[in-house]
């Protein structure tokens, strides 16, 4: 019997979500939006039986194993801890929470409630991920002294004066909106225990609408926008491996990058997508590459993997249903989302102060 899955929020990820469960075999039974018109066109486009304007309906009344969250990211602790204790398995859209503190309580009642709680770190399913990853685990690189990760944009503000630019409905901007890299950057790296982060965020060009993305929210009138735009930061872990950070929504790049590039004992590596225009896609280019010597010269290999439009997505997606069924690994945990955010609140200390952060 496949597992039952309900779709809280009828927002664009859901375009994702559905077909990614469903590849893995799972049934989406229902969708629950408190816009009750949006939620009845979703259920229409992906021909989803049961709709609702309210989660709590849908949790009682669905008879669903587990729910996928995909709301702004204000609301994802309270859905989610509401979900774990309705005992719902859940999948959760990224970032995992405003902060550290909440995502503590959404890990401690996941563990109450014996439940699965994962979160749509989609990068980490992405074919160029996994490949380095097996050369990673068999110690190719061996260790991994060193790390940066970047997701940058030169026009990517995606909306002015909605959810996206007021920080007590996001928790910030590029930071905790494009947390990919930093976290598979910690991922290659096995997740060291971060000791100090030092930090600087900008927010040039937050009201310049020349600086849009070309996705997003529409702009809202006389809406909030008190979130950076752009940050640049350095963490240092306990084991001495080092890793920088630079986000950015709207700088003066280039292109769009999503990059990690690391350092190791043995080999170099990196997984690269380039956009030839902010945000799409289709004019994207992927890499993945290790750096070696061998015979006393620099060899670049080039790892070729399948091309993946949407960016993991999809594989995300379907690991928590194959997780959830035992076919498969989960490709993430509550308590490496504890560590991200962590870092991510040190961040944006480090930045407010003006001077480092030490973790405890």
């Amino acid at each position: 019997m496949s597992t039952k899955i309900g779709i809280i929020g009828a927002g664009g990820m859901a375009n994702f979500h559905i077909p990614g469960f469903r590849s893995a075999g799972a049934t989406v039974a229902a969708i629950a939006d408190p816009n009750l018109k949006a939620a009845k066109a979703a259920a229409e486009k992906h021909q989803i039986e049961k709709v609702y304007d309210d989660p709590a309906k849908l949790l009682k009344e669905a008879g669903v194993d587990a729910v996928s969250v995909i709301t702004p990211n204000k609301f994802h602790k309270p859905l989610v801890i509401q979900a774990l204790q309705a005992g719902r398995h859940v999948f959760c859209e990224k970032p995992p929470a405003l902060n550290a503190a909440e995502m503590a309580a959404m890990q401690a009642q996941a563990e109450k409630s014996g439940k699965t709680l994962m979160f749509n770190f989609n990068n980490r399913a992405r074919p160029e991920s996994f490949a380095m990853m097996e050369y990673i685990r068999q110690g190719a690189a061996g260790r991994i002294n060193s790390a940066q990760a970047l997701w940058i944009r030169r026009t990517g503000i995606p909306g002015f004066g909605g959810w996206f630019t007021n920080k007590e409905l996001s928790g910030g901007g590029p930071v905790i909106d494009l947390l990919h890299m930093i976290d598979l950057a910690l991922h290659f790296m096995q997740f060291p225990k971060p000791r100090c982060v030092l930090a600087q965020t900008f927010n040039d060009f937050i009201s310049d609408k020349t600086f849009k993305g070309p996705w997003g929210i529409p702009d809202a009138a006389n809406g909030v926008t008190n979130v950076e735009t752009a940050c640049h930061g350095f963490i240092r872990f306990e084991t001495g491996q080092v890793l920088f950070i630079r986000n950015s929504w709207a700088e003066m790049n280039k292109r769009e990058e999503v990059s990690v590039t690391f350092q190791g004992t043995k080999a170099g590596g990196m997984v690269q997508r380039l956009f030839g225009r902010d945000g799409l896609d289709d004019t994207a280019i992927d890499t993945c590459e290790l750096y070696v010597q061998e015979n006393g010269r620099p060899v670049n290999r080039q790892i070729v993997v399948e091309e993946d439009k949407s960016m993991g997505r999809l594989r995300s997606a379907a690991n928590f249903v194959l997780a959830l069924e035992g076919r498969e690994p989960p490709l993430n945990h509550p308590g490496e989302a504890l560590v991200l955010m962590q870092i991510i609140d040190a961040l944006y200390a480090s930045a407010s102060s003006g001077a480092p952060v030490t973790l405890p």
